[in-house]
């Protein structure tokens, strides 16, 4: 059964819920990355496995939750509670058949608010440019996504901000990975607050110029 990487910042109210629904066998790896609320104790105490992730980035806490895996098959996915986890078999059941090597959860928002329009803006602008450069259908980043554990160890991934998720794709599109979507719903994140990529047009435009970065090399 799949490995679940959860790259977390301060993200205790939303842990609960998050590894609660947990779908059976499926092992969630809390990559911490510095959290000052008690993340990685609450993580600990609700049976995930805990890496600590430097230096402070997503891409870092990312990987570090890669590098500790041990499945065939890998998922990522938000910790904020954003996305449900019981998902999770959409993105990963073509991974585990064998009809894809890269499957993306498109978000699809259930409730108002929960993709502010900087952040869709932001979104579809990188996923045209993505187009455009590599001929890859896809329309959107897919925060929650699956793929074989040694297959993304092989592309050797360095980006450790927010390009991470978009180099991820640049690579596996240039190794002729097949790629797809489903789409997932996308919820506002639990107990409120706001998202460090999505909550803010700051944030926002701080992934985006990472992004752009990994597509001008």
């Amino acid at each position: 059964m799949p490995d679940v990487i959860l790259p977390c910042l301060d993200e205790a109210a939303a842990l609960p819920w998050v590894l609660s629904r947990m779908p059976h066998g499926y092992r969630p790896i809390v990559a911490d990355n510095g959290s000052g609320d008690g993340s990685p104790a609450i993580a600990a105490a609700l049976g995930a496995t805990v890496v600590h992730a430097t230096p402070r980035g997503f891409g870092a806490a990312a990987h570090a939750g890669l590098a500790a895996a041990t499945a065939d098959v890998v998922c990522f996915m938000d910790a904020d509670g954003s996305f449900d986890p019981r998902q999770l078999p959409r993105v990963a059941a073509p991974i585990v058949a064998g009809t894809h090597d890269l499957l993306l959860g498109r978000r699809r928002p259930t409730a108002r608010g929960a993709w502010p329009l900087h952040a869709r803006t932001g979104n579809a602008v990188v996923s045209w440019r993505l187009r455009r450069t590599t001929g890859m259908i896809v329309h959107d980043l897919g925060p929650m996504r699956a793929a074989r554990r040694e297959a993304l160890l092989a592309l050797a991934l360095t980006d450790r901000r927010f390009g991470y998720p978009l180099e991820m794709m640049v690579r596996a599109a240039a190794a002729g990975w097949r790629i797809g979507e489903v789409d997932v719903d996308y919820a506002p994140r639990t107990a409120g607050g706001r998202s460090k990529v999505t909550g803010t047009v700051r944030g926002t435009l701080r992934a985006v110029r990472d992004m752009s970065r990994v597509l001008a090399s």
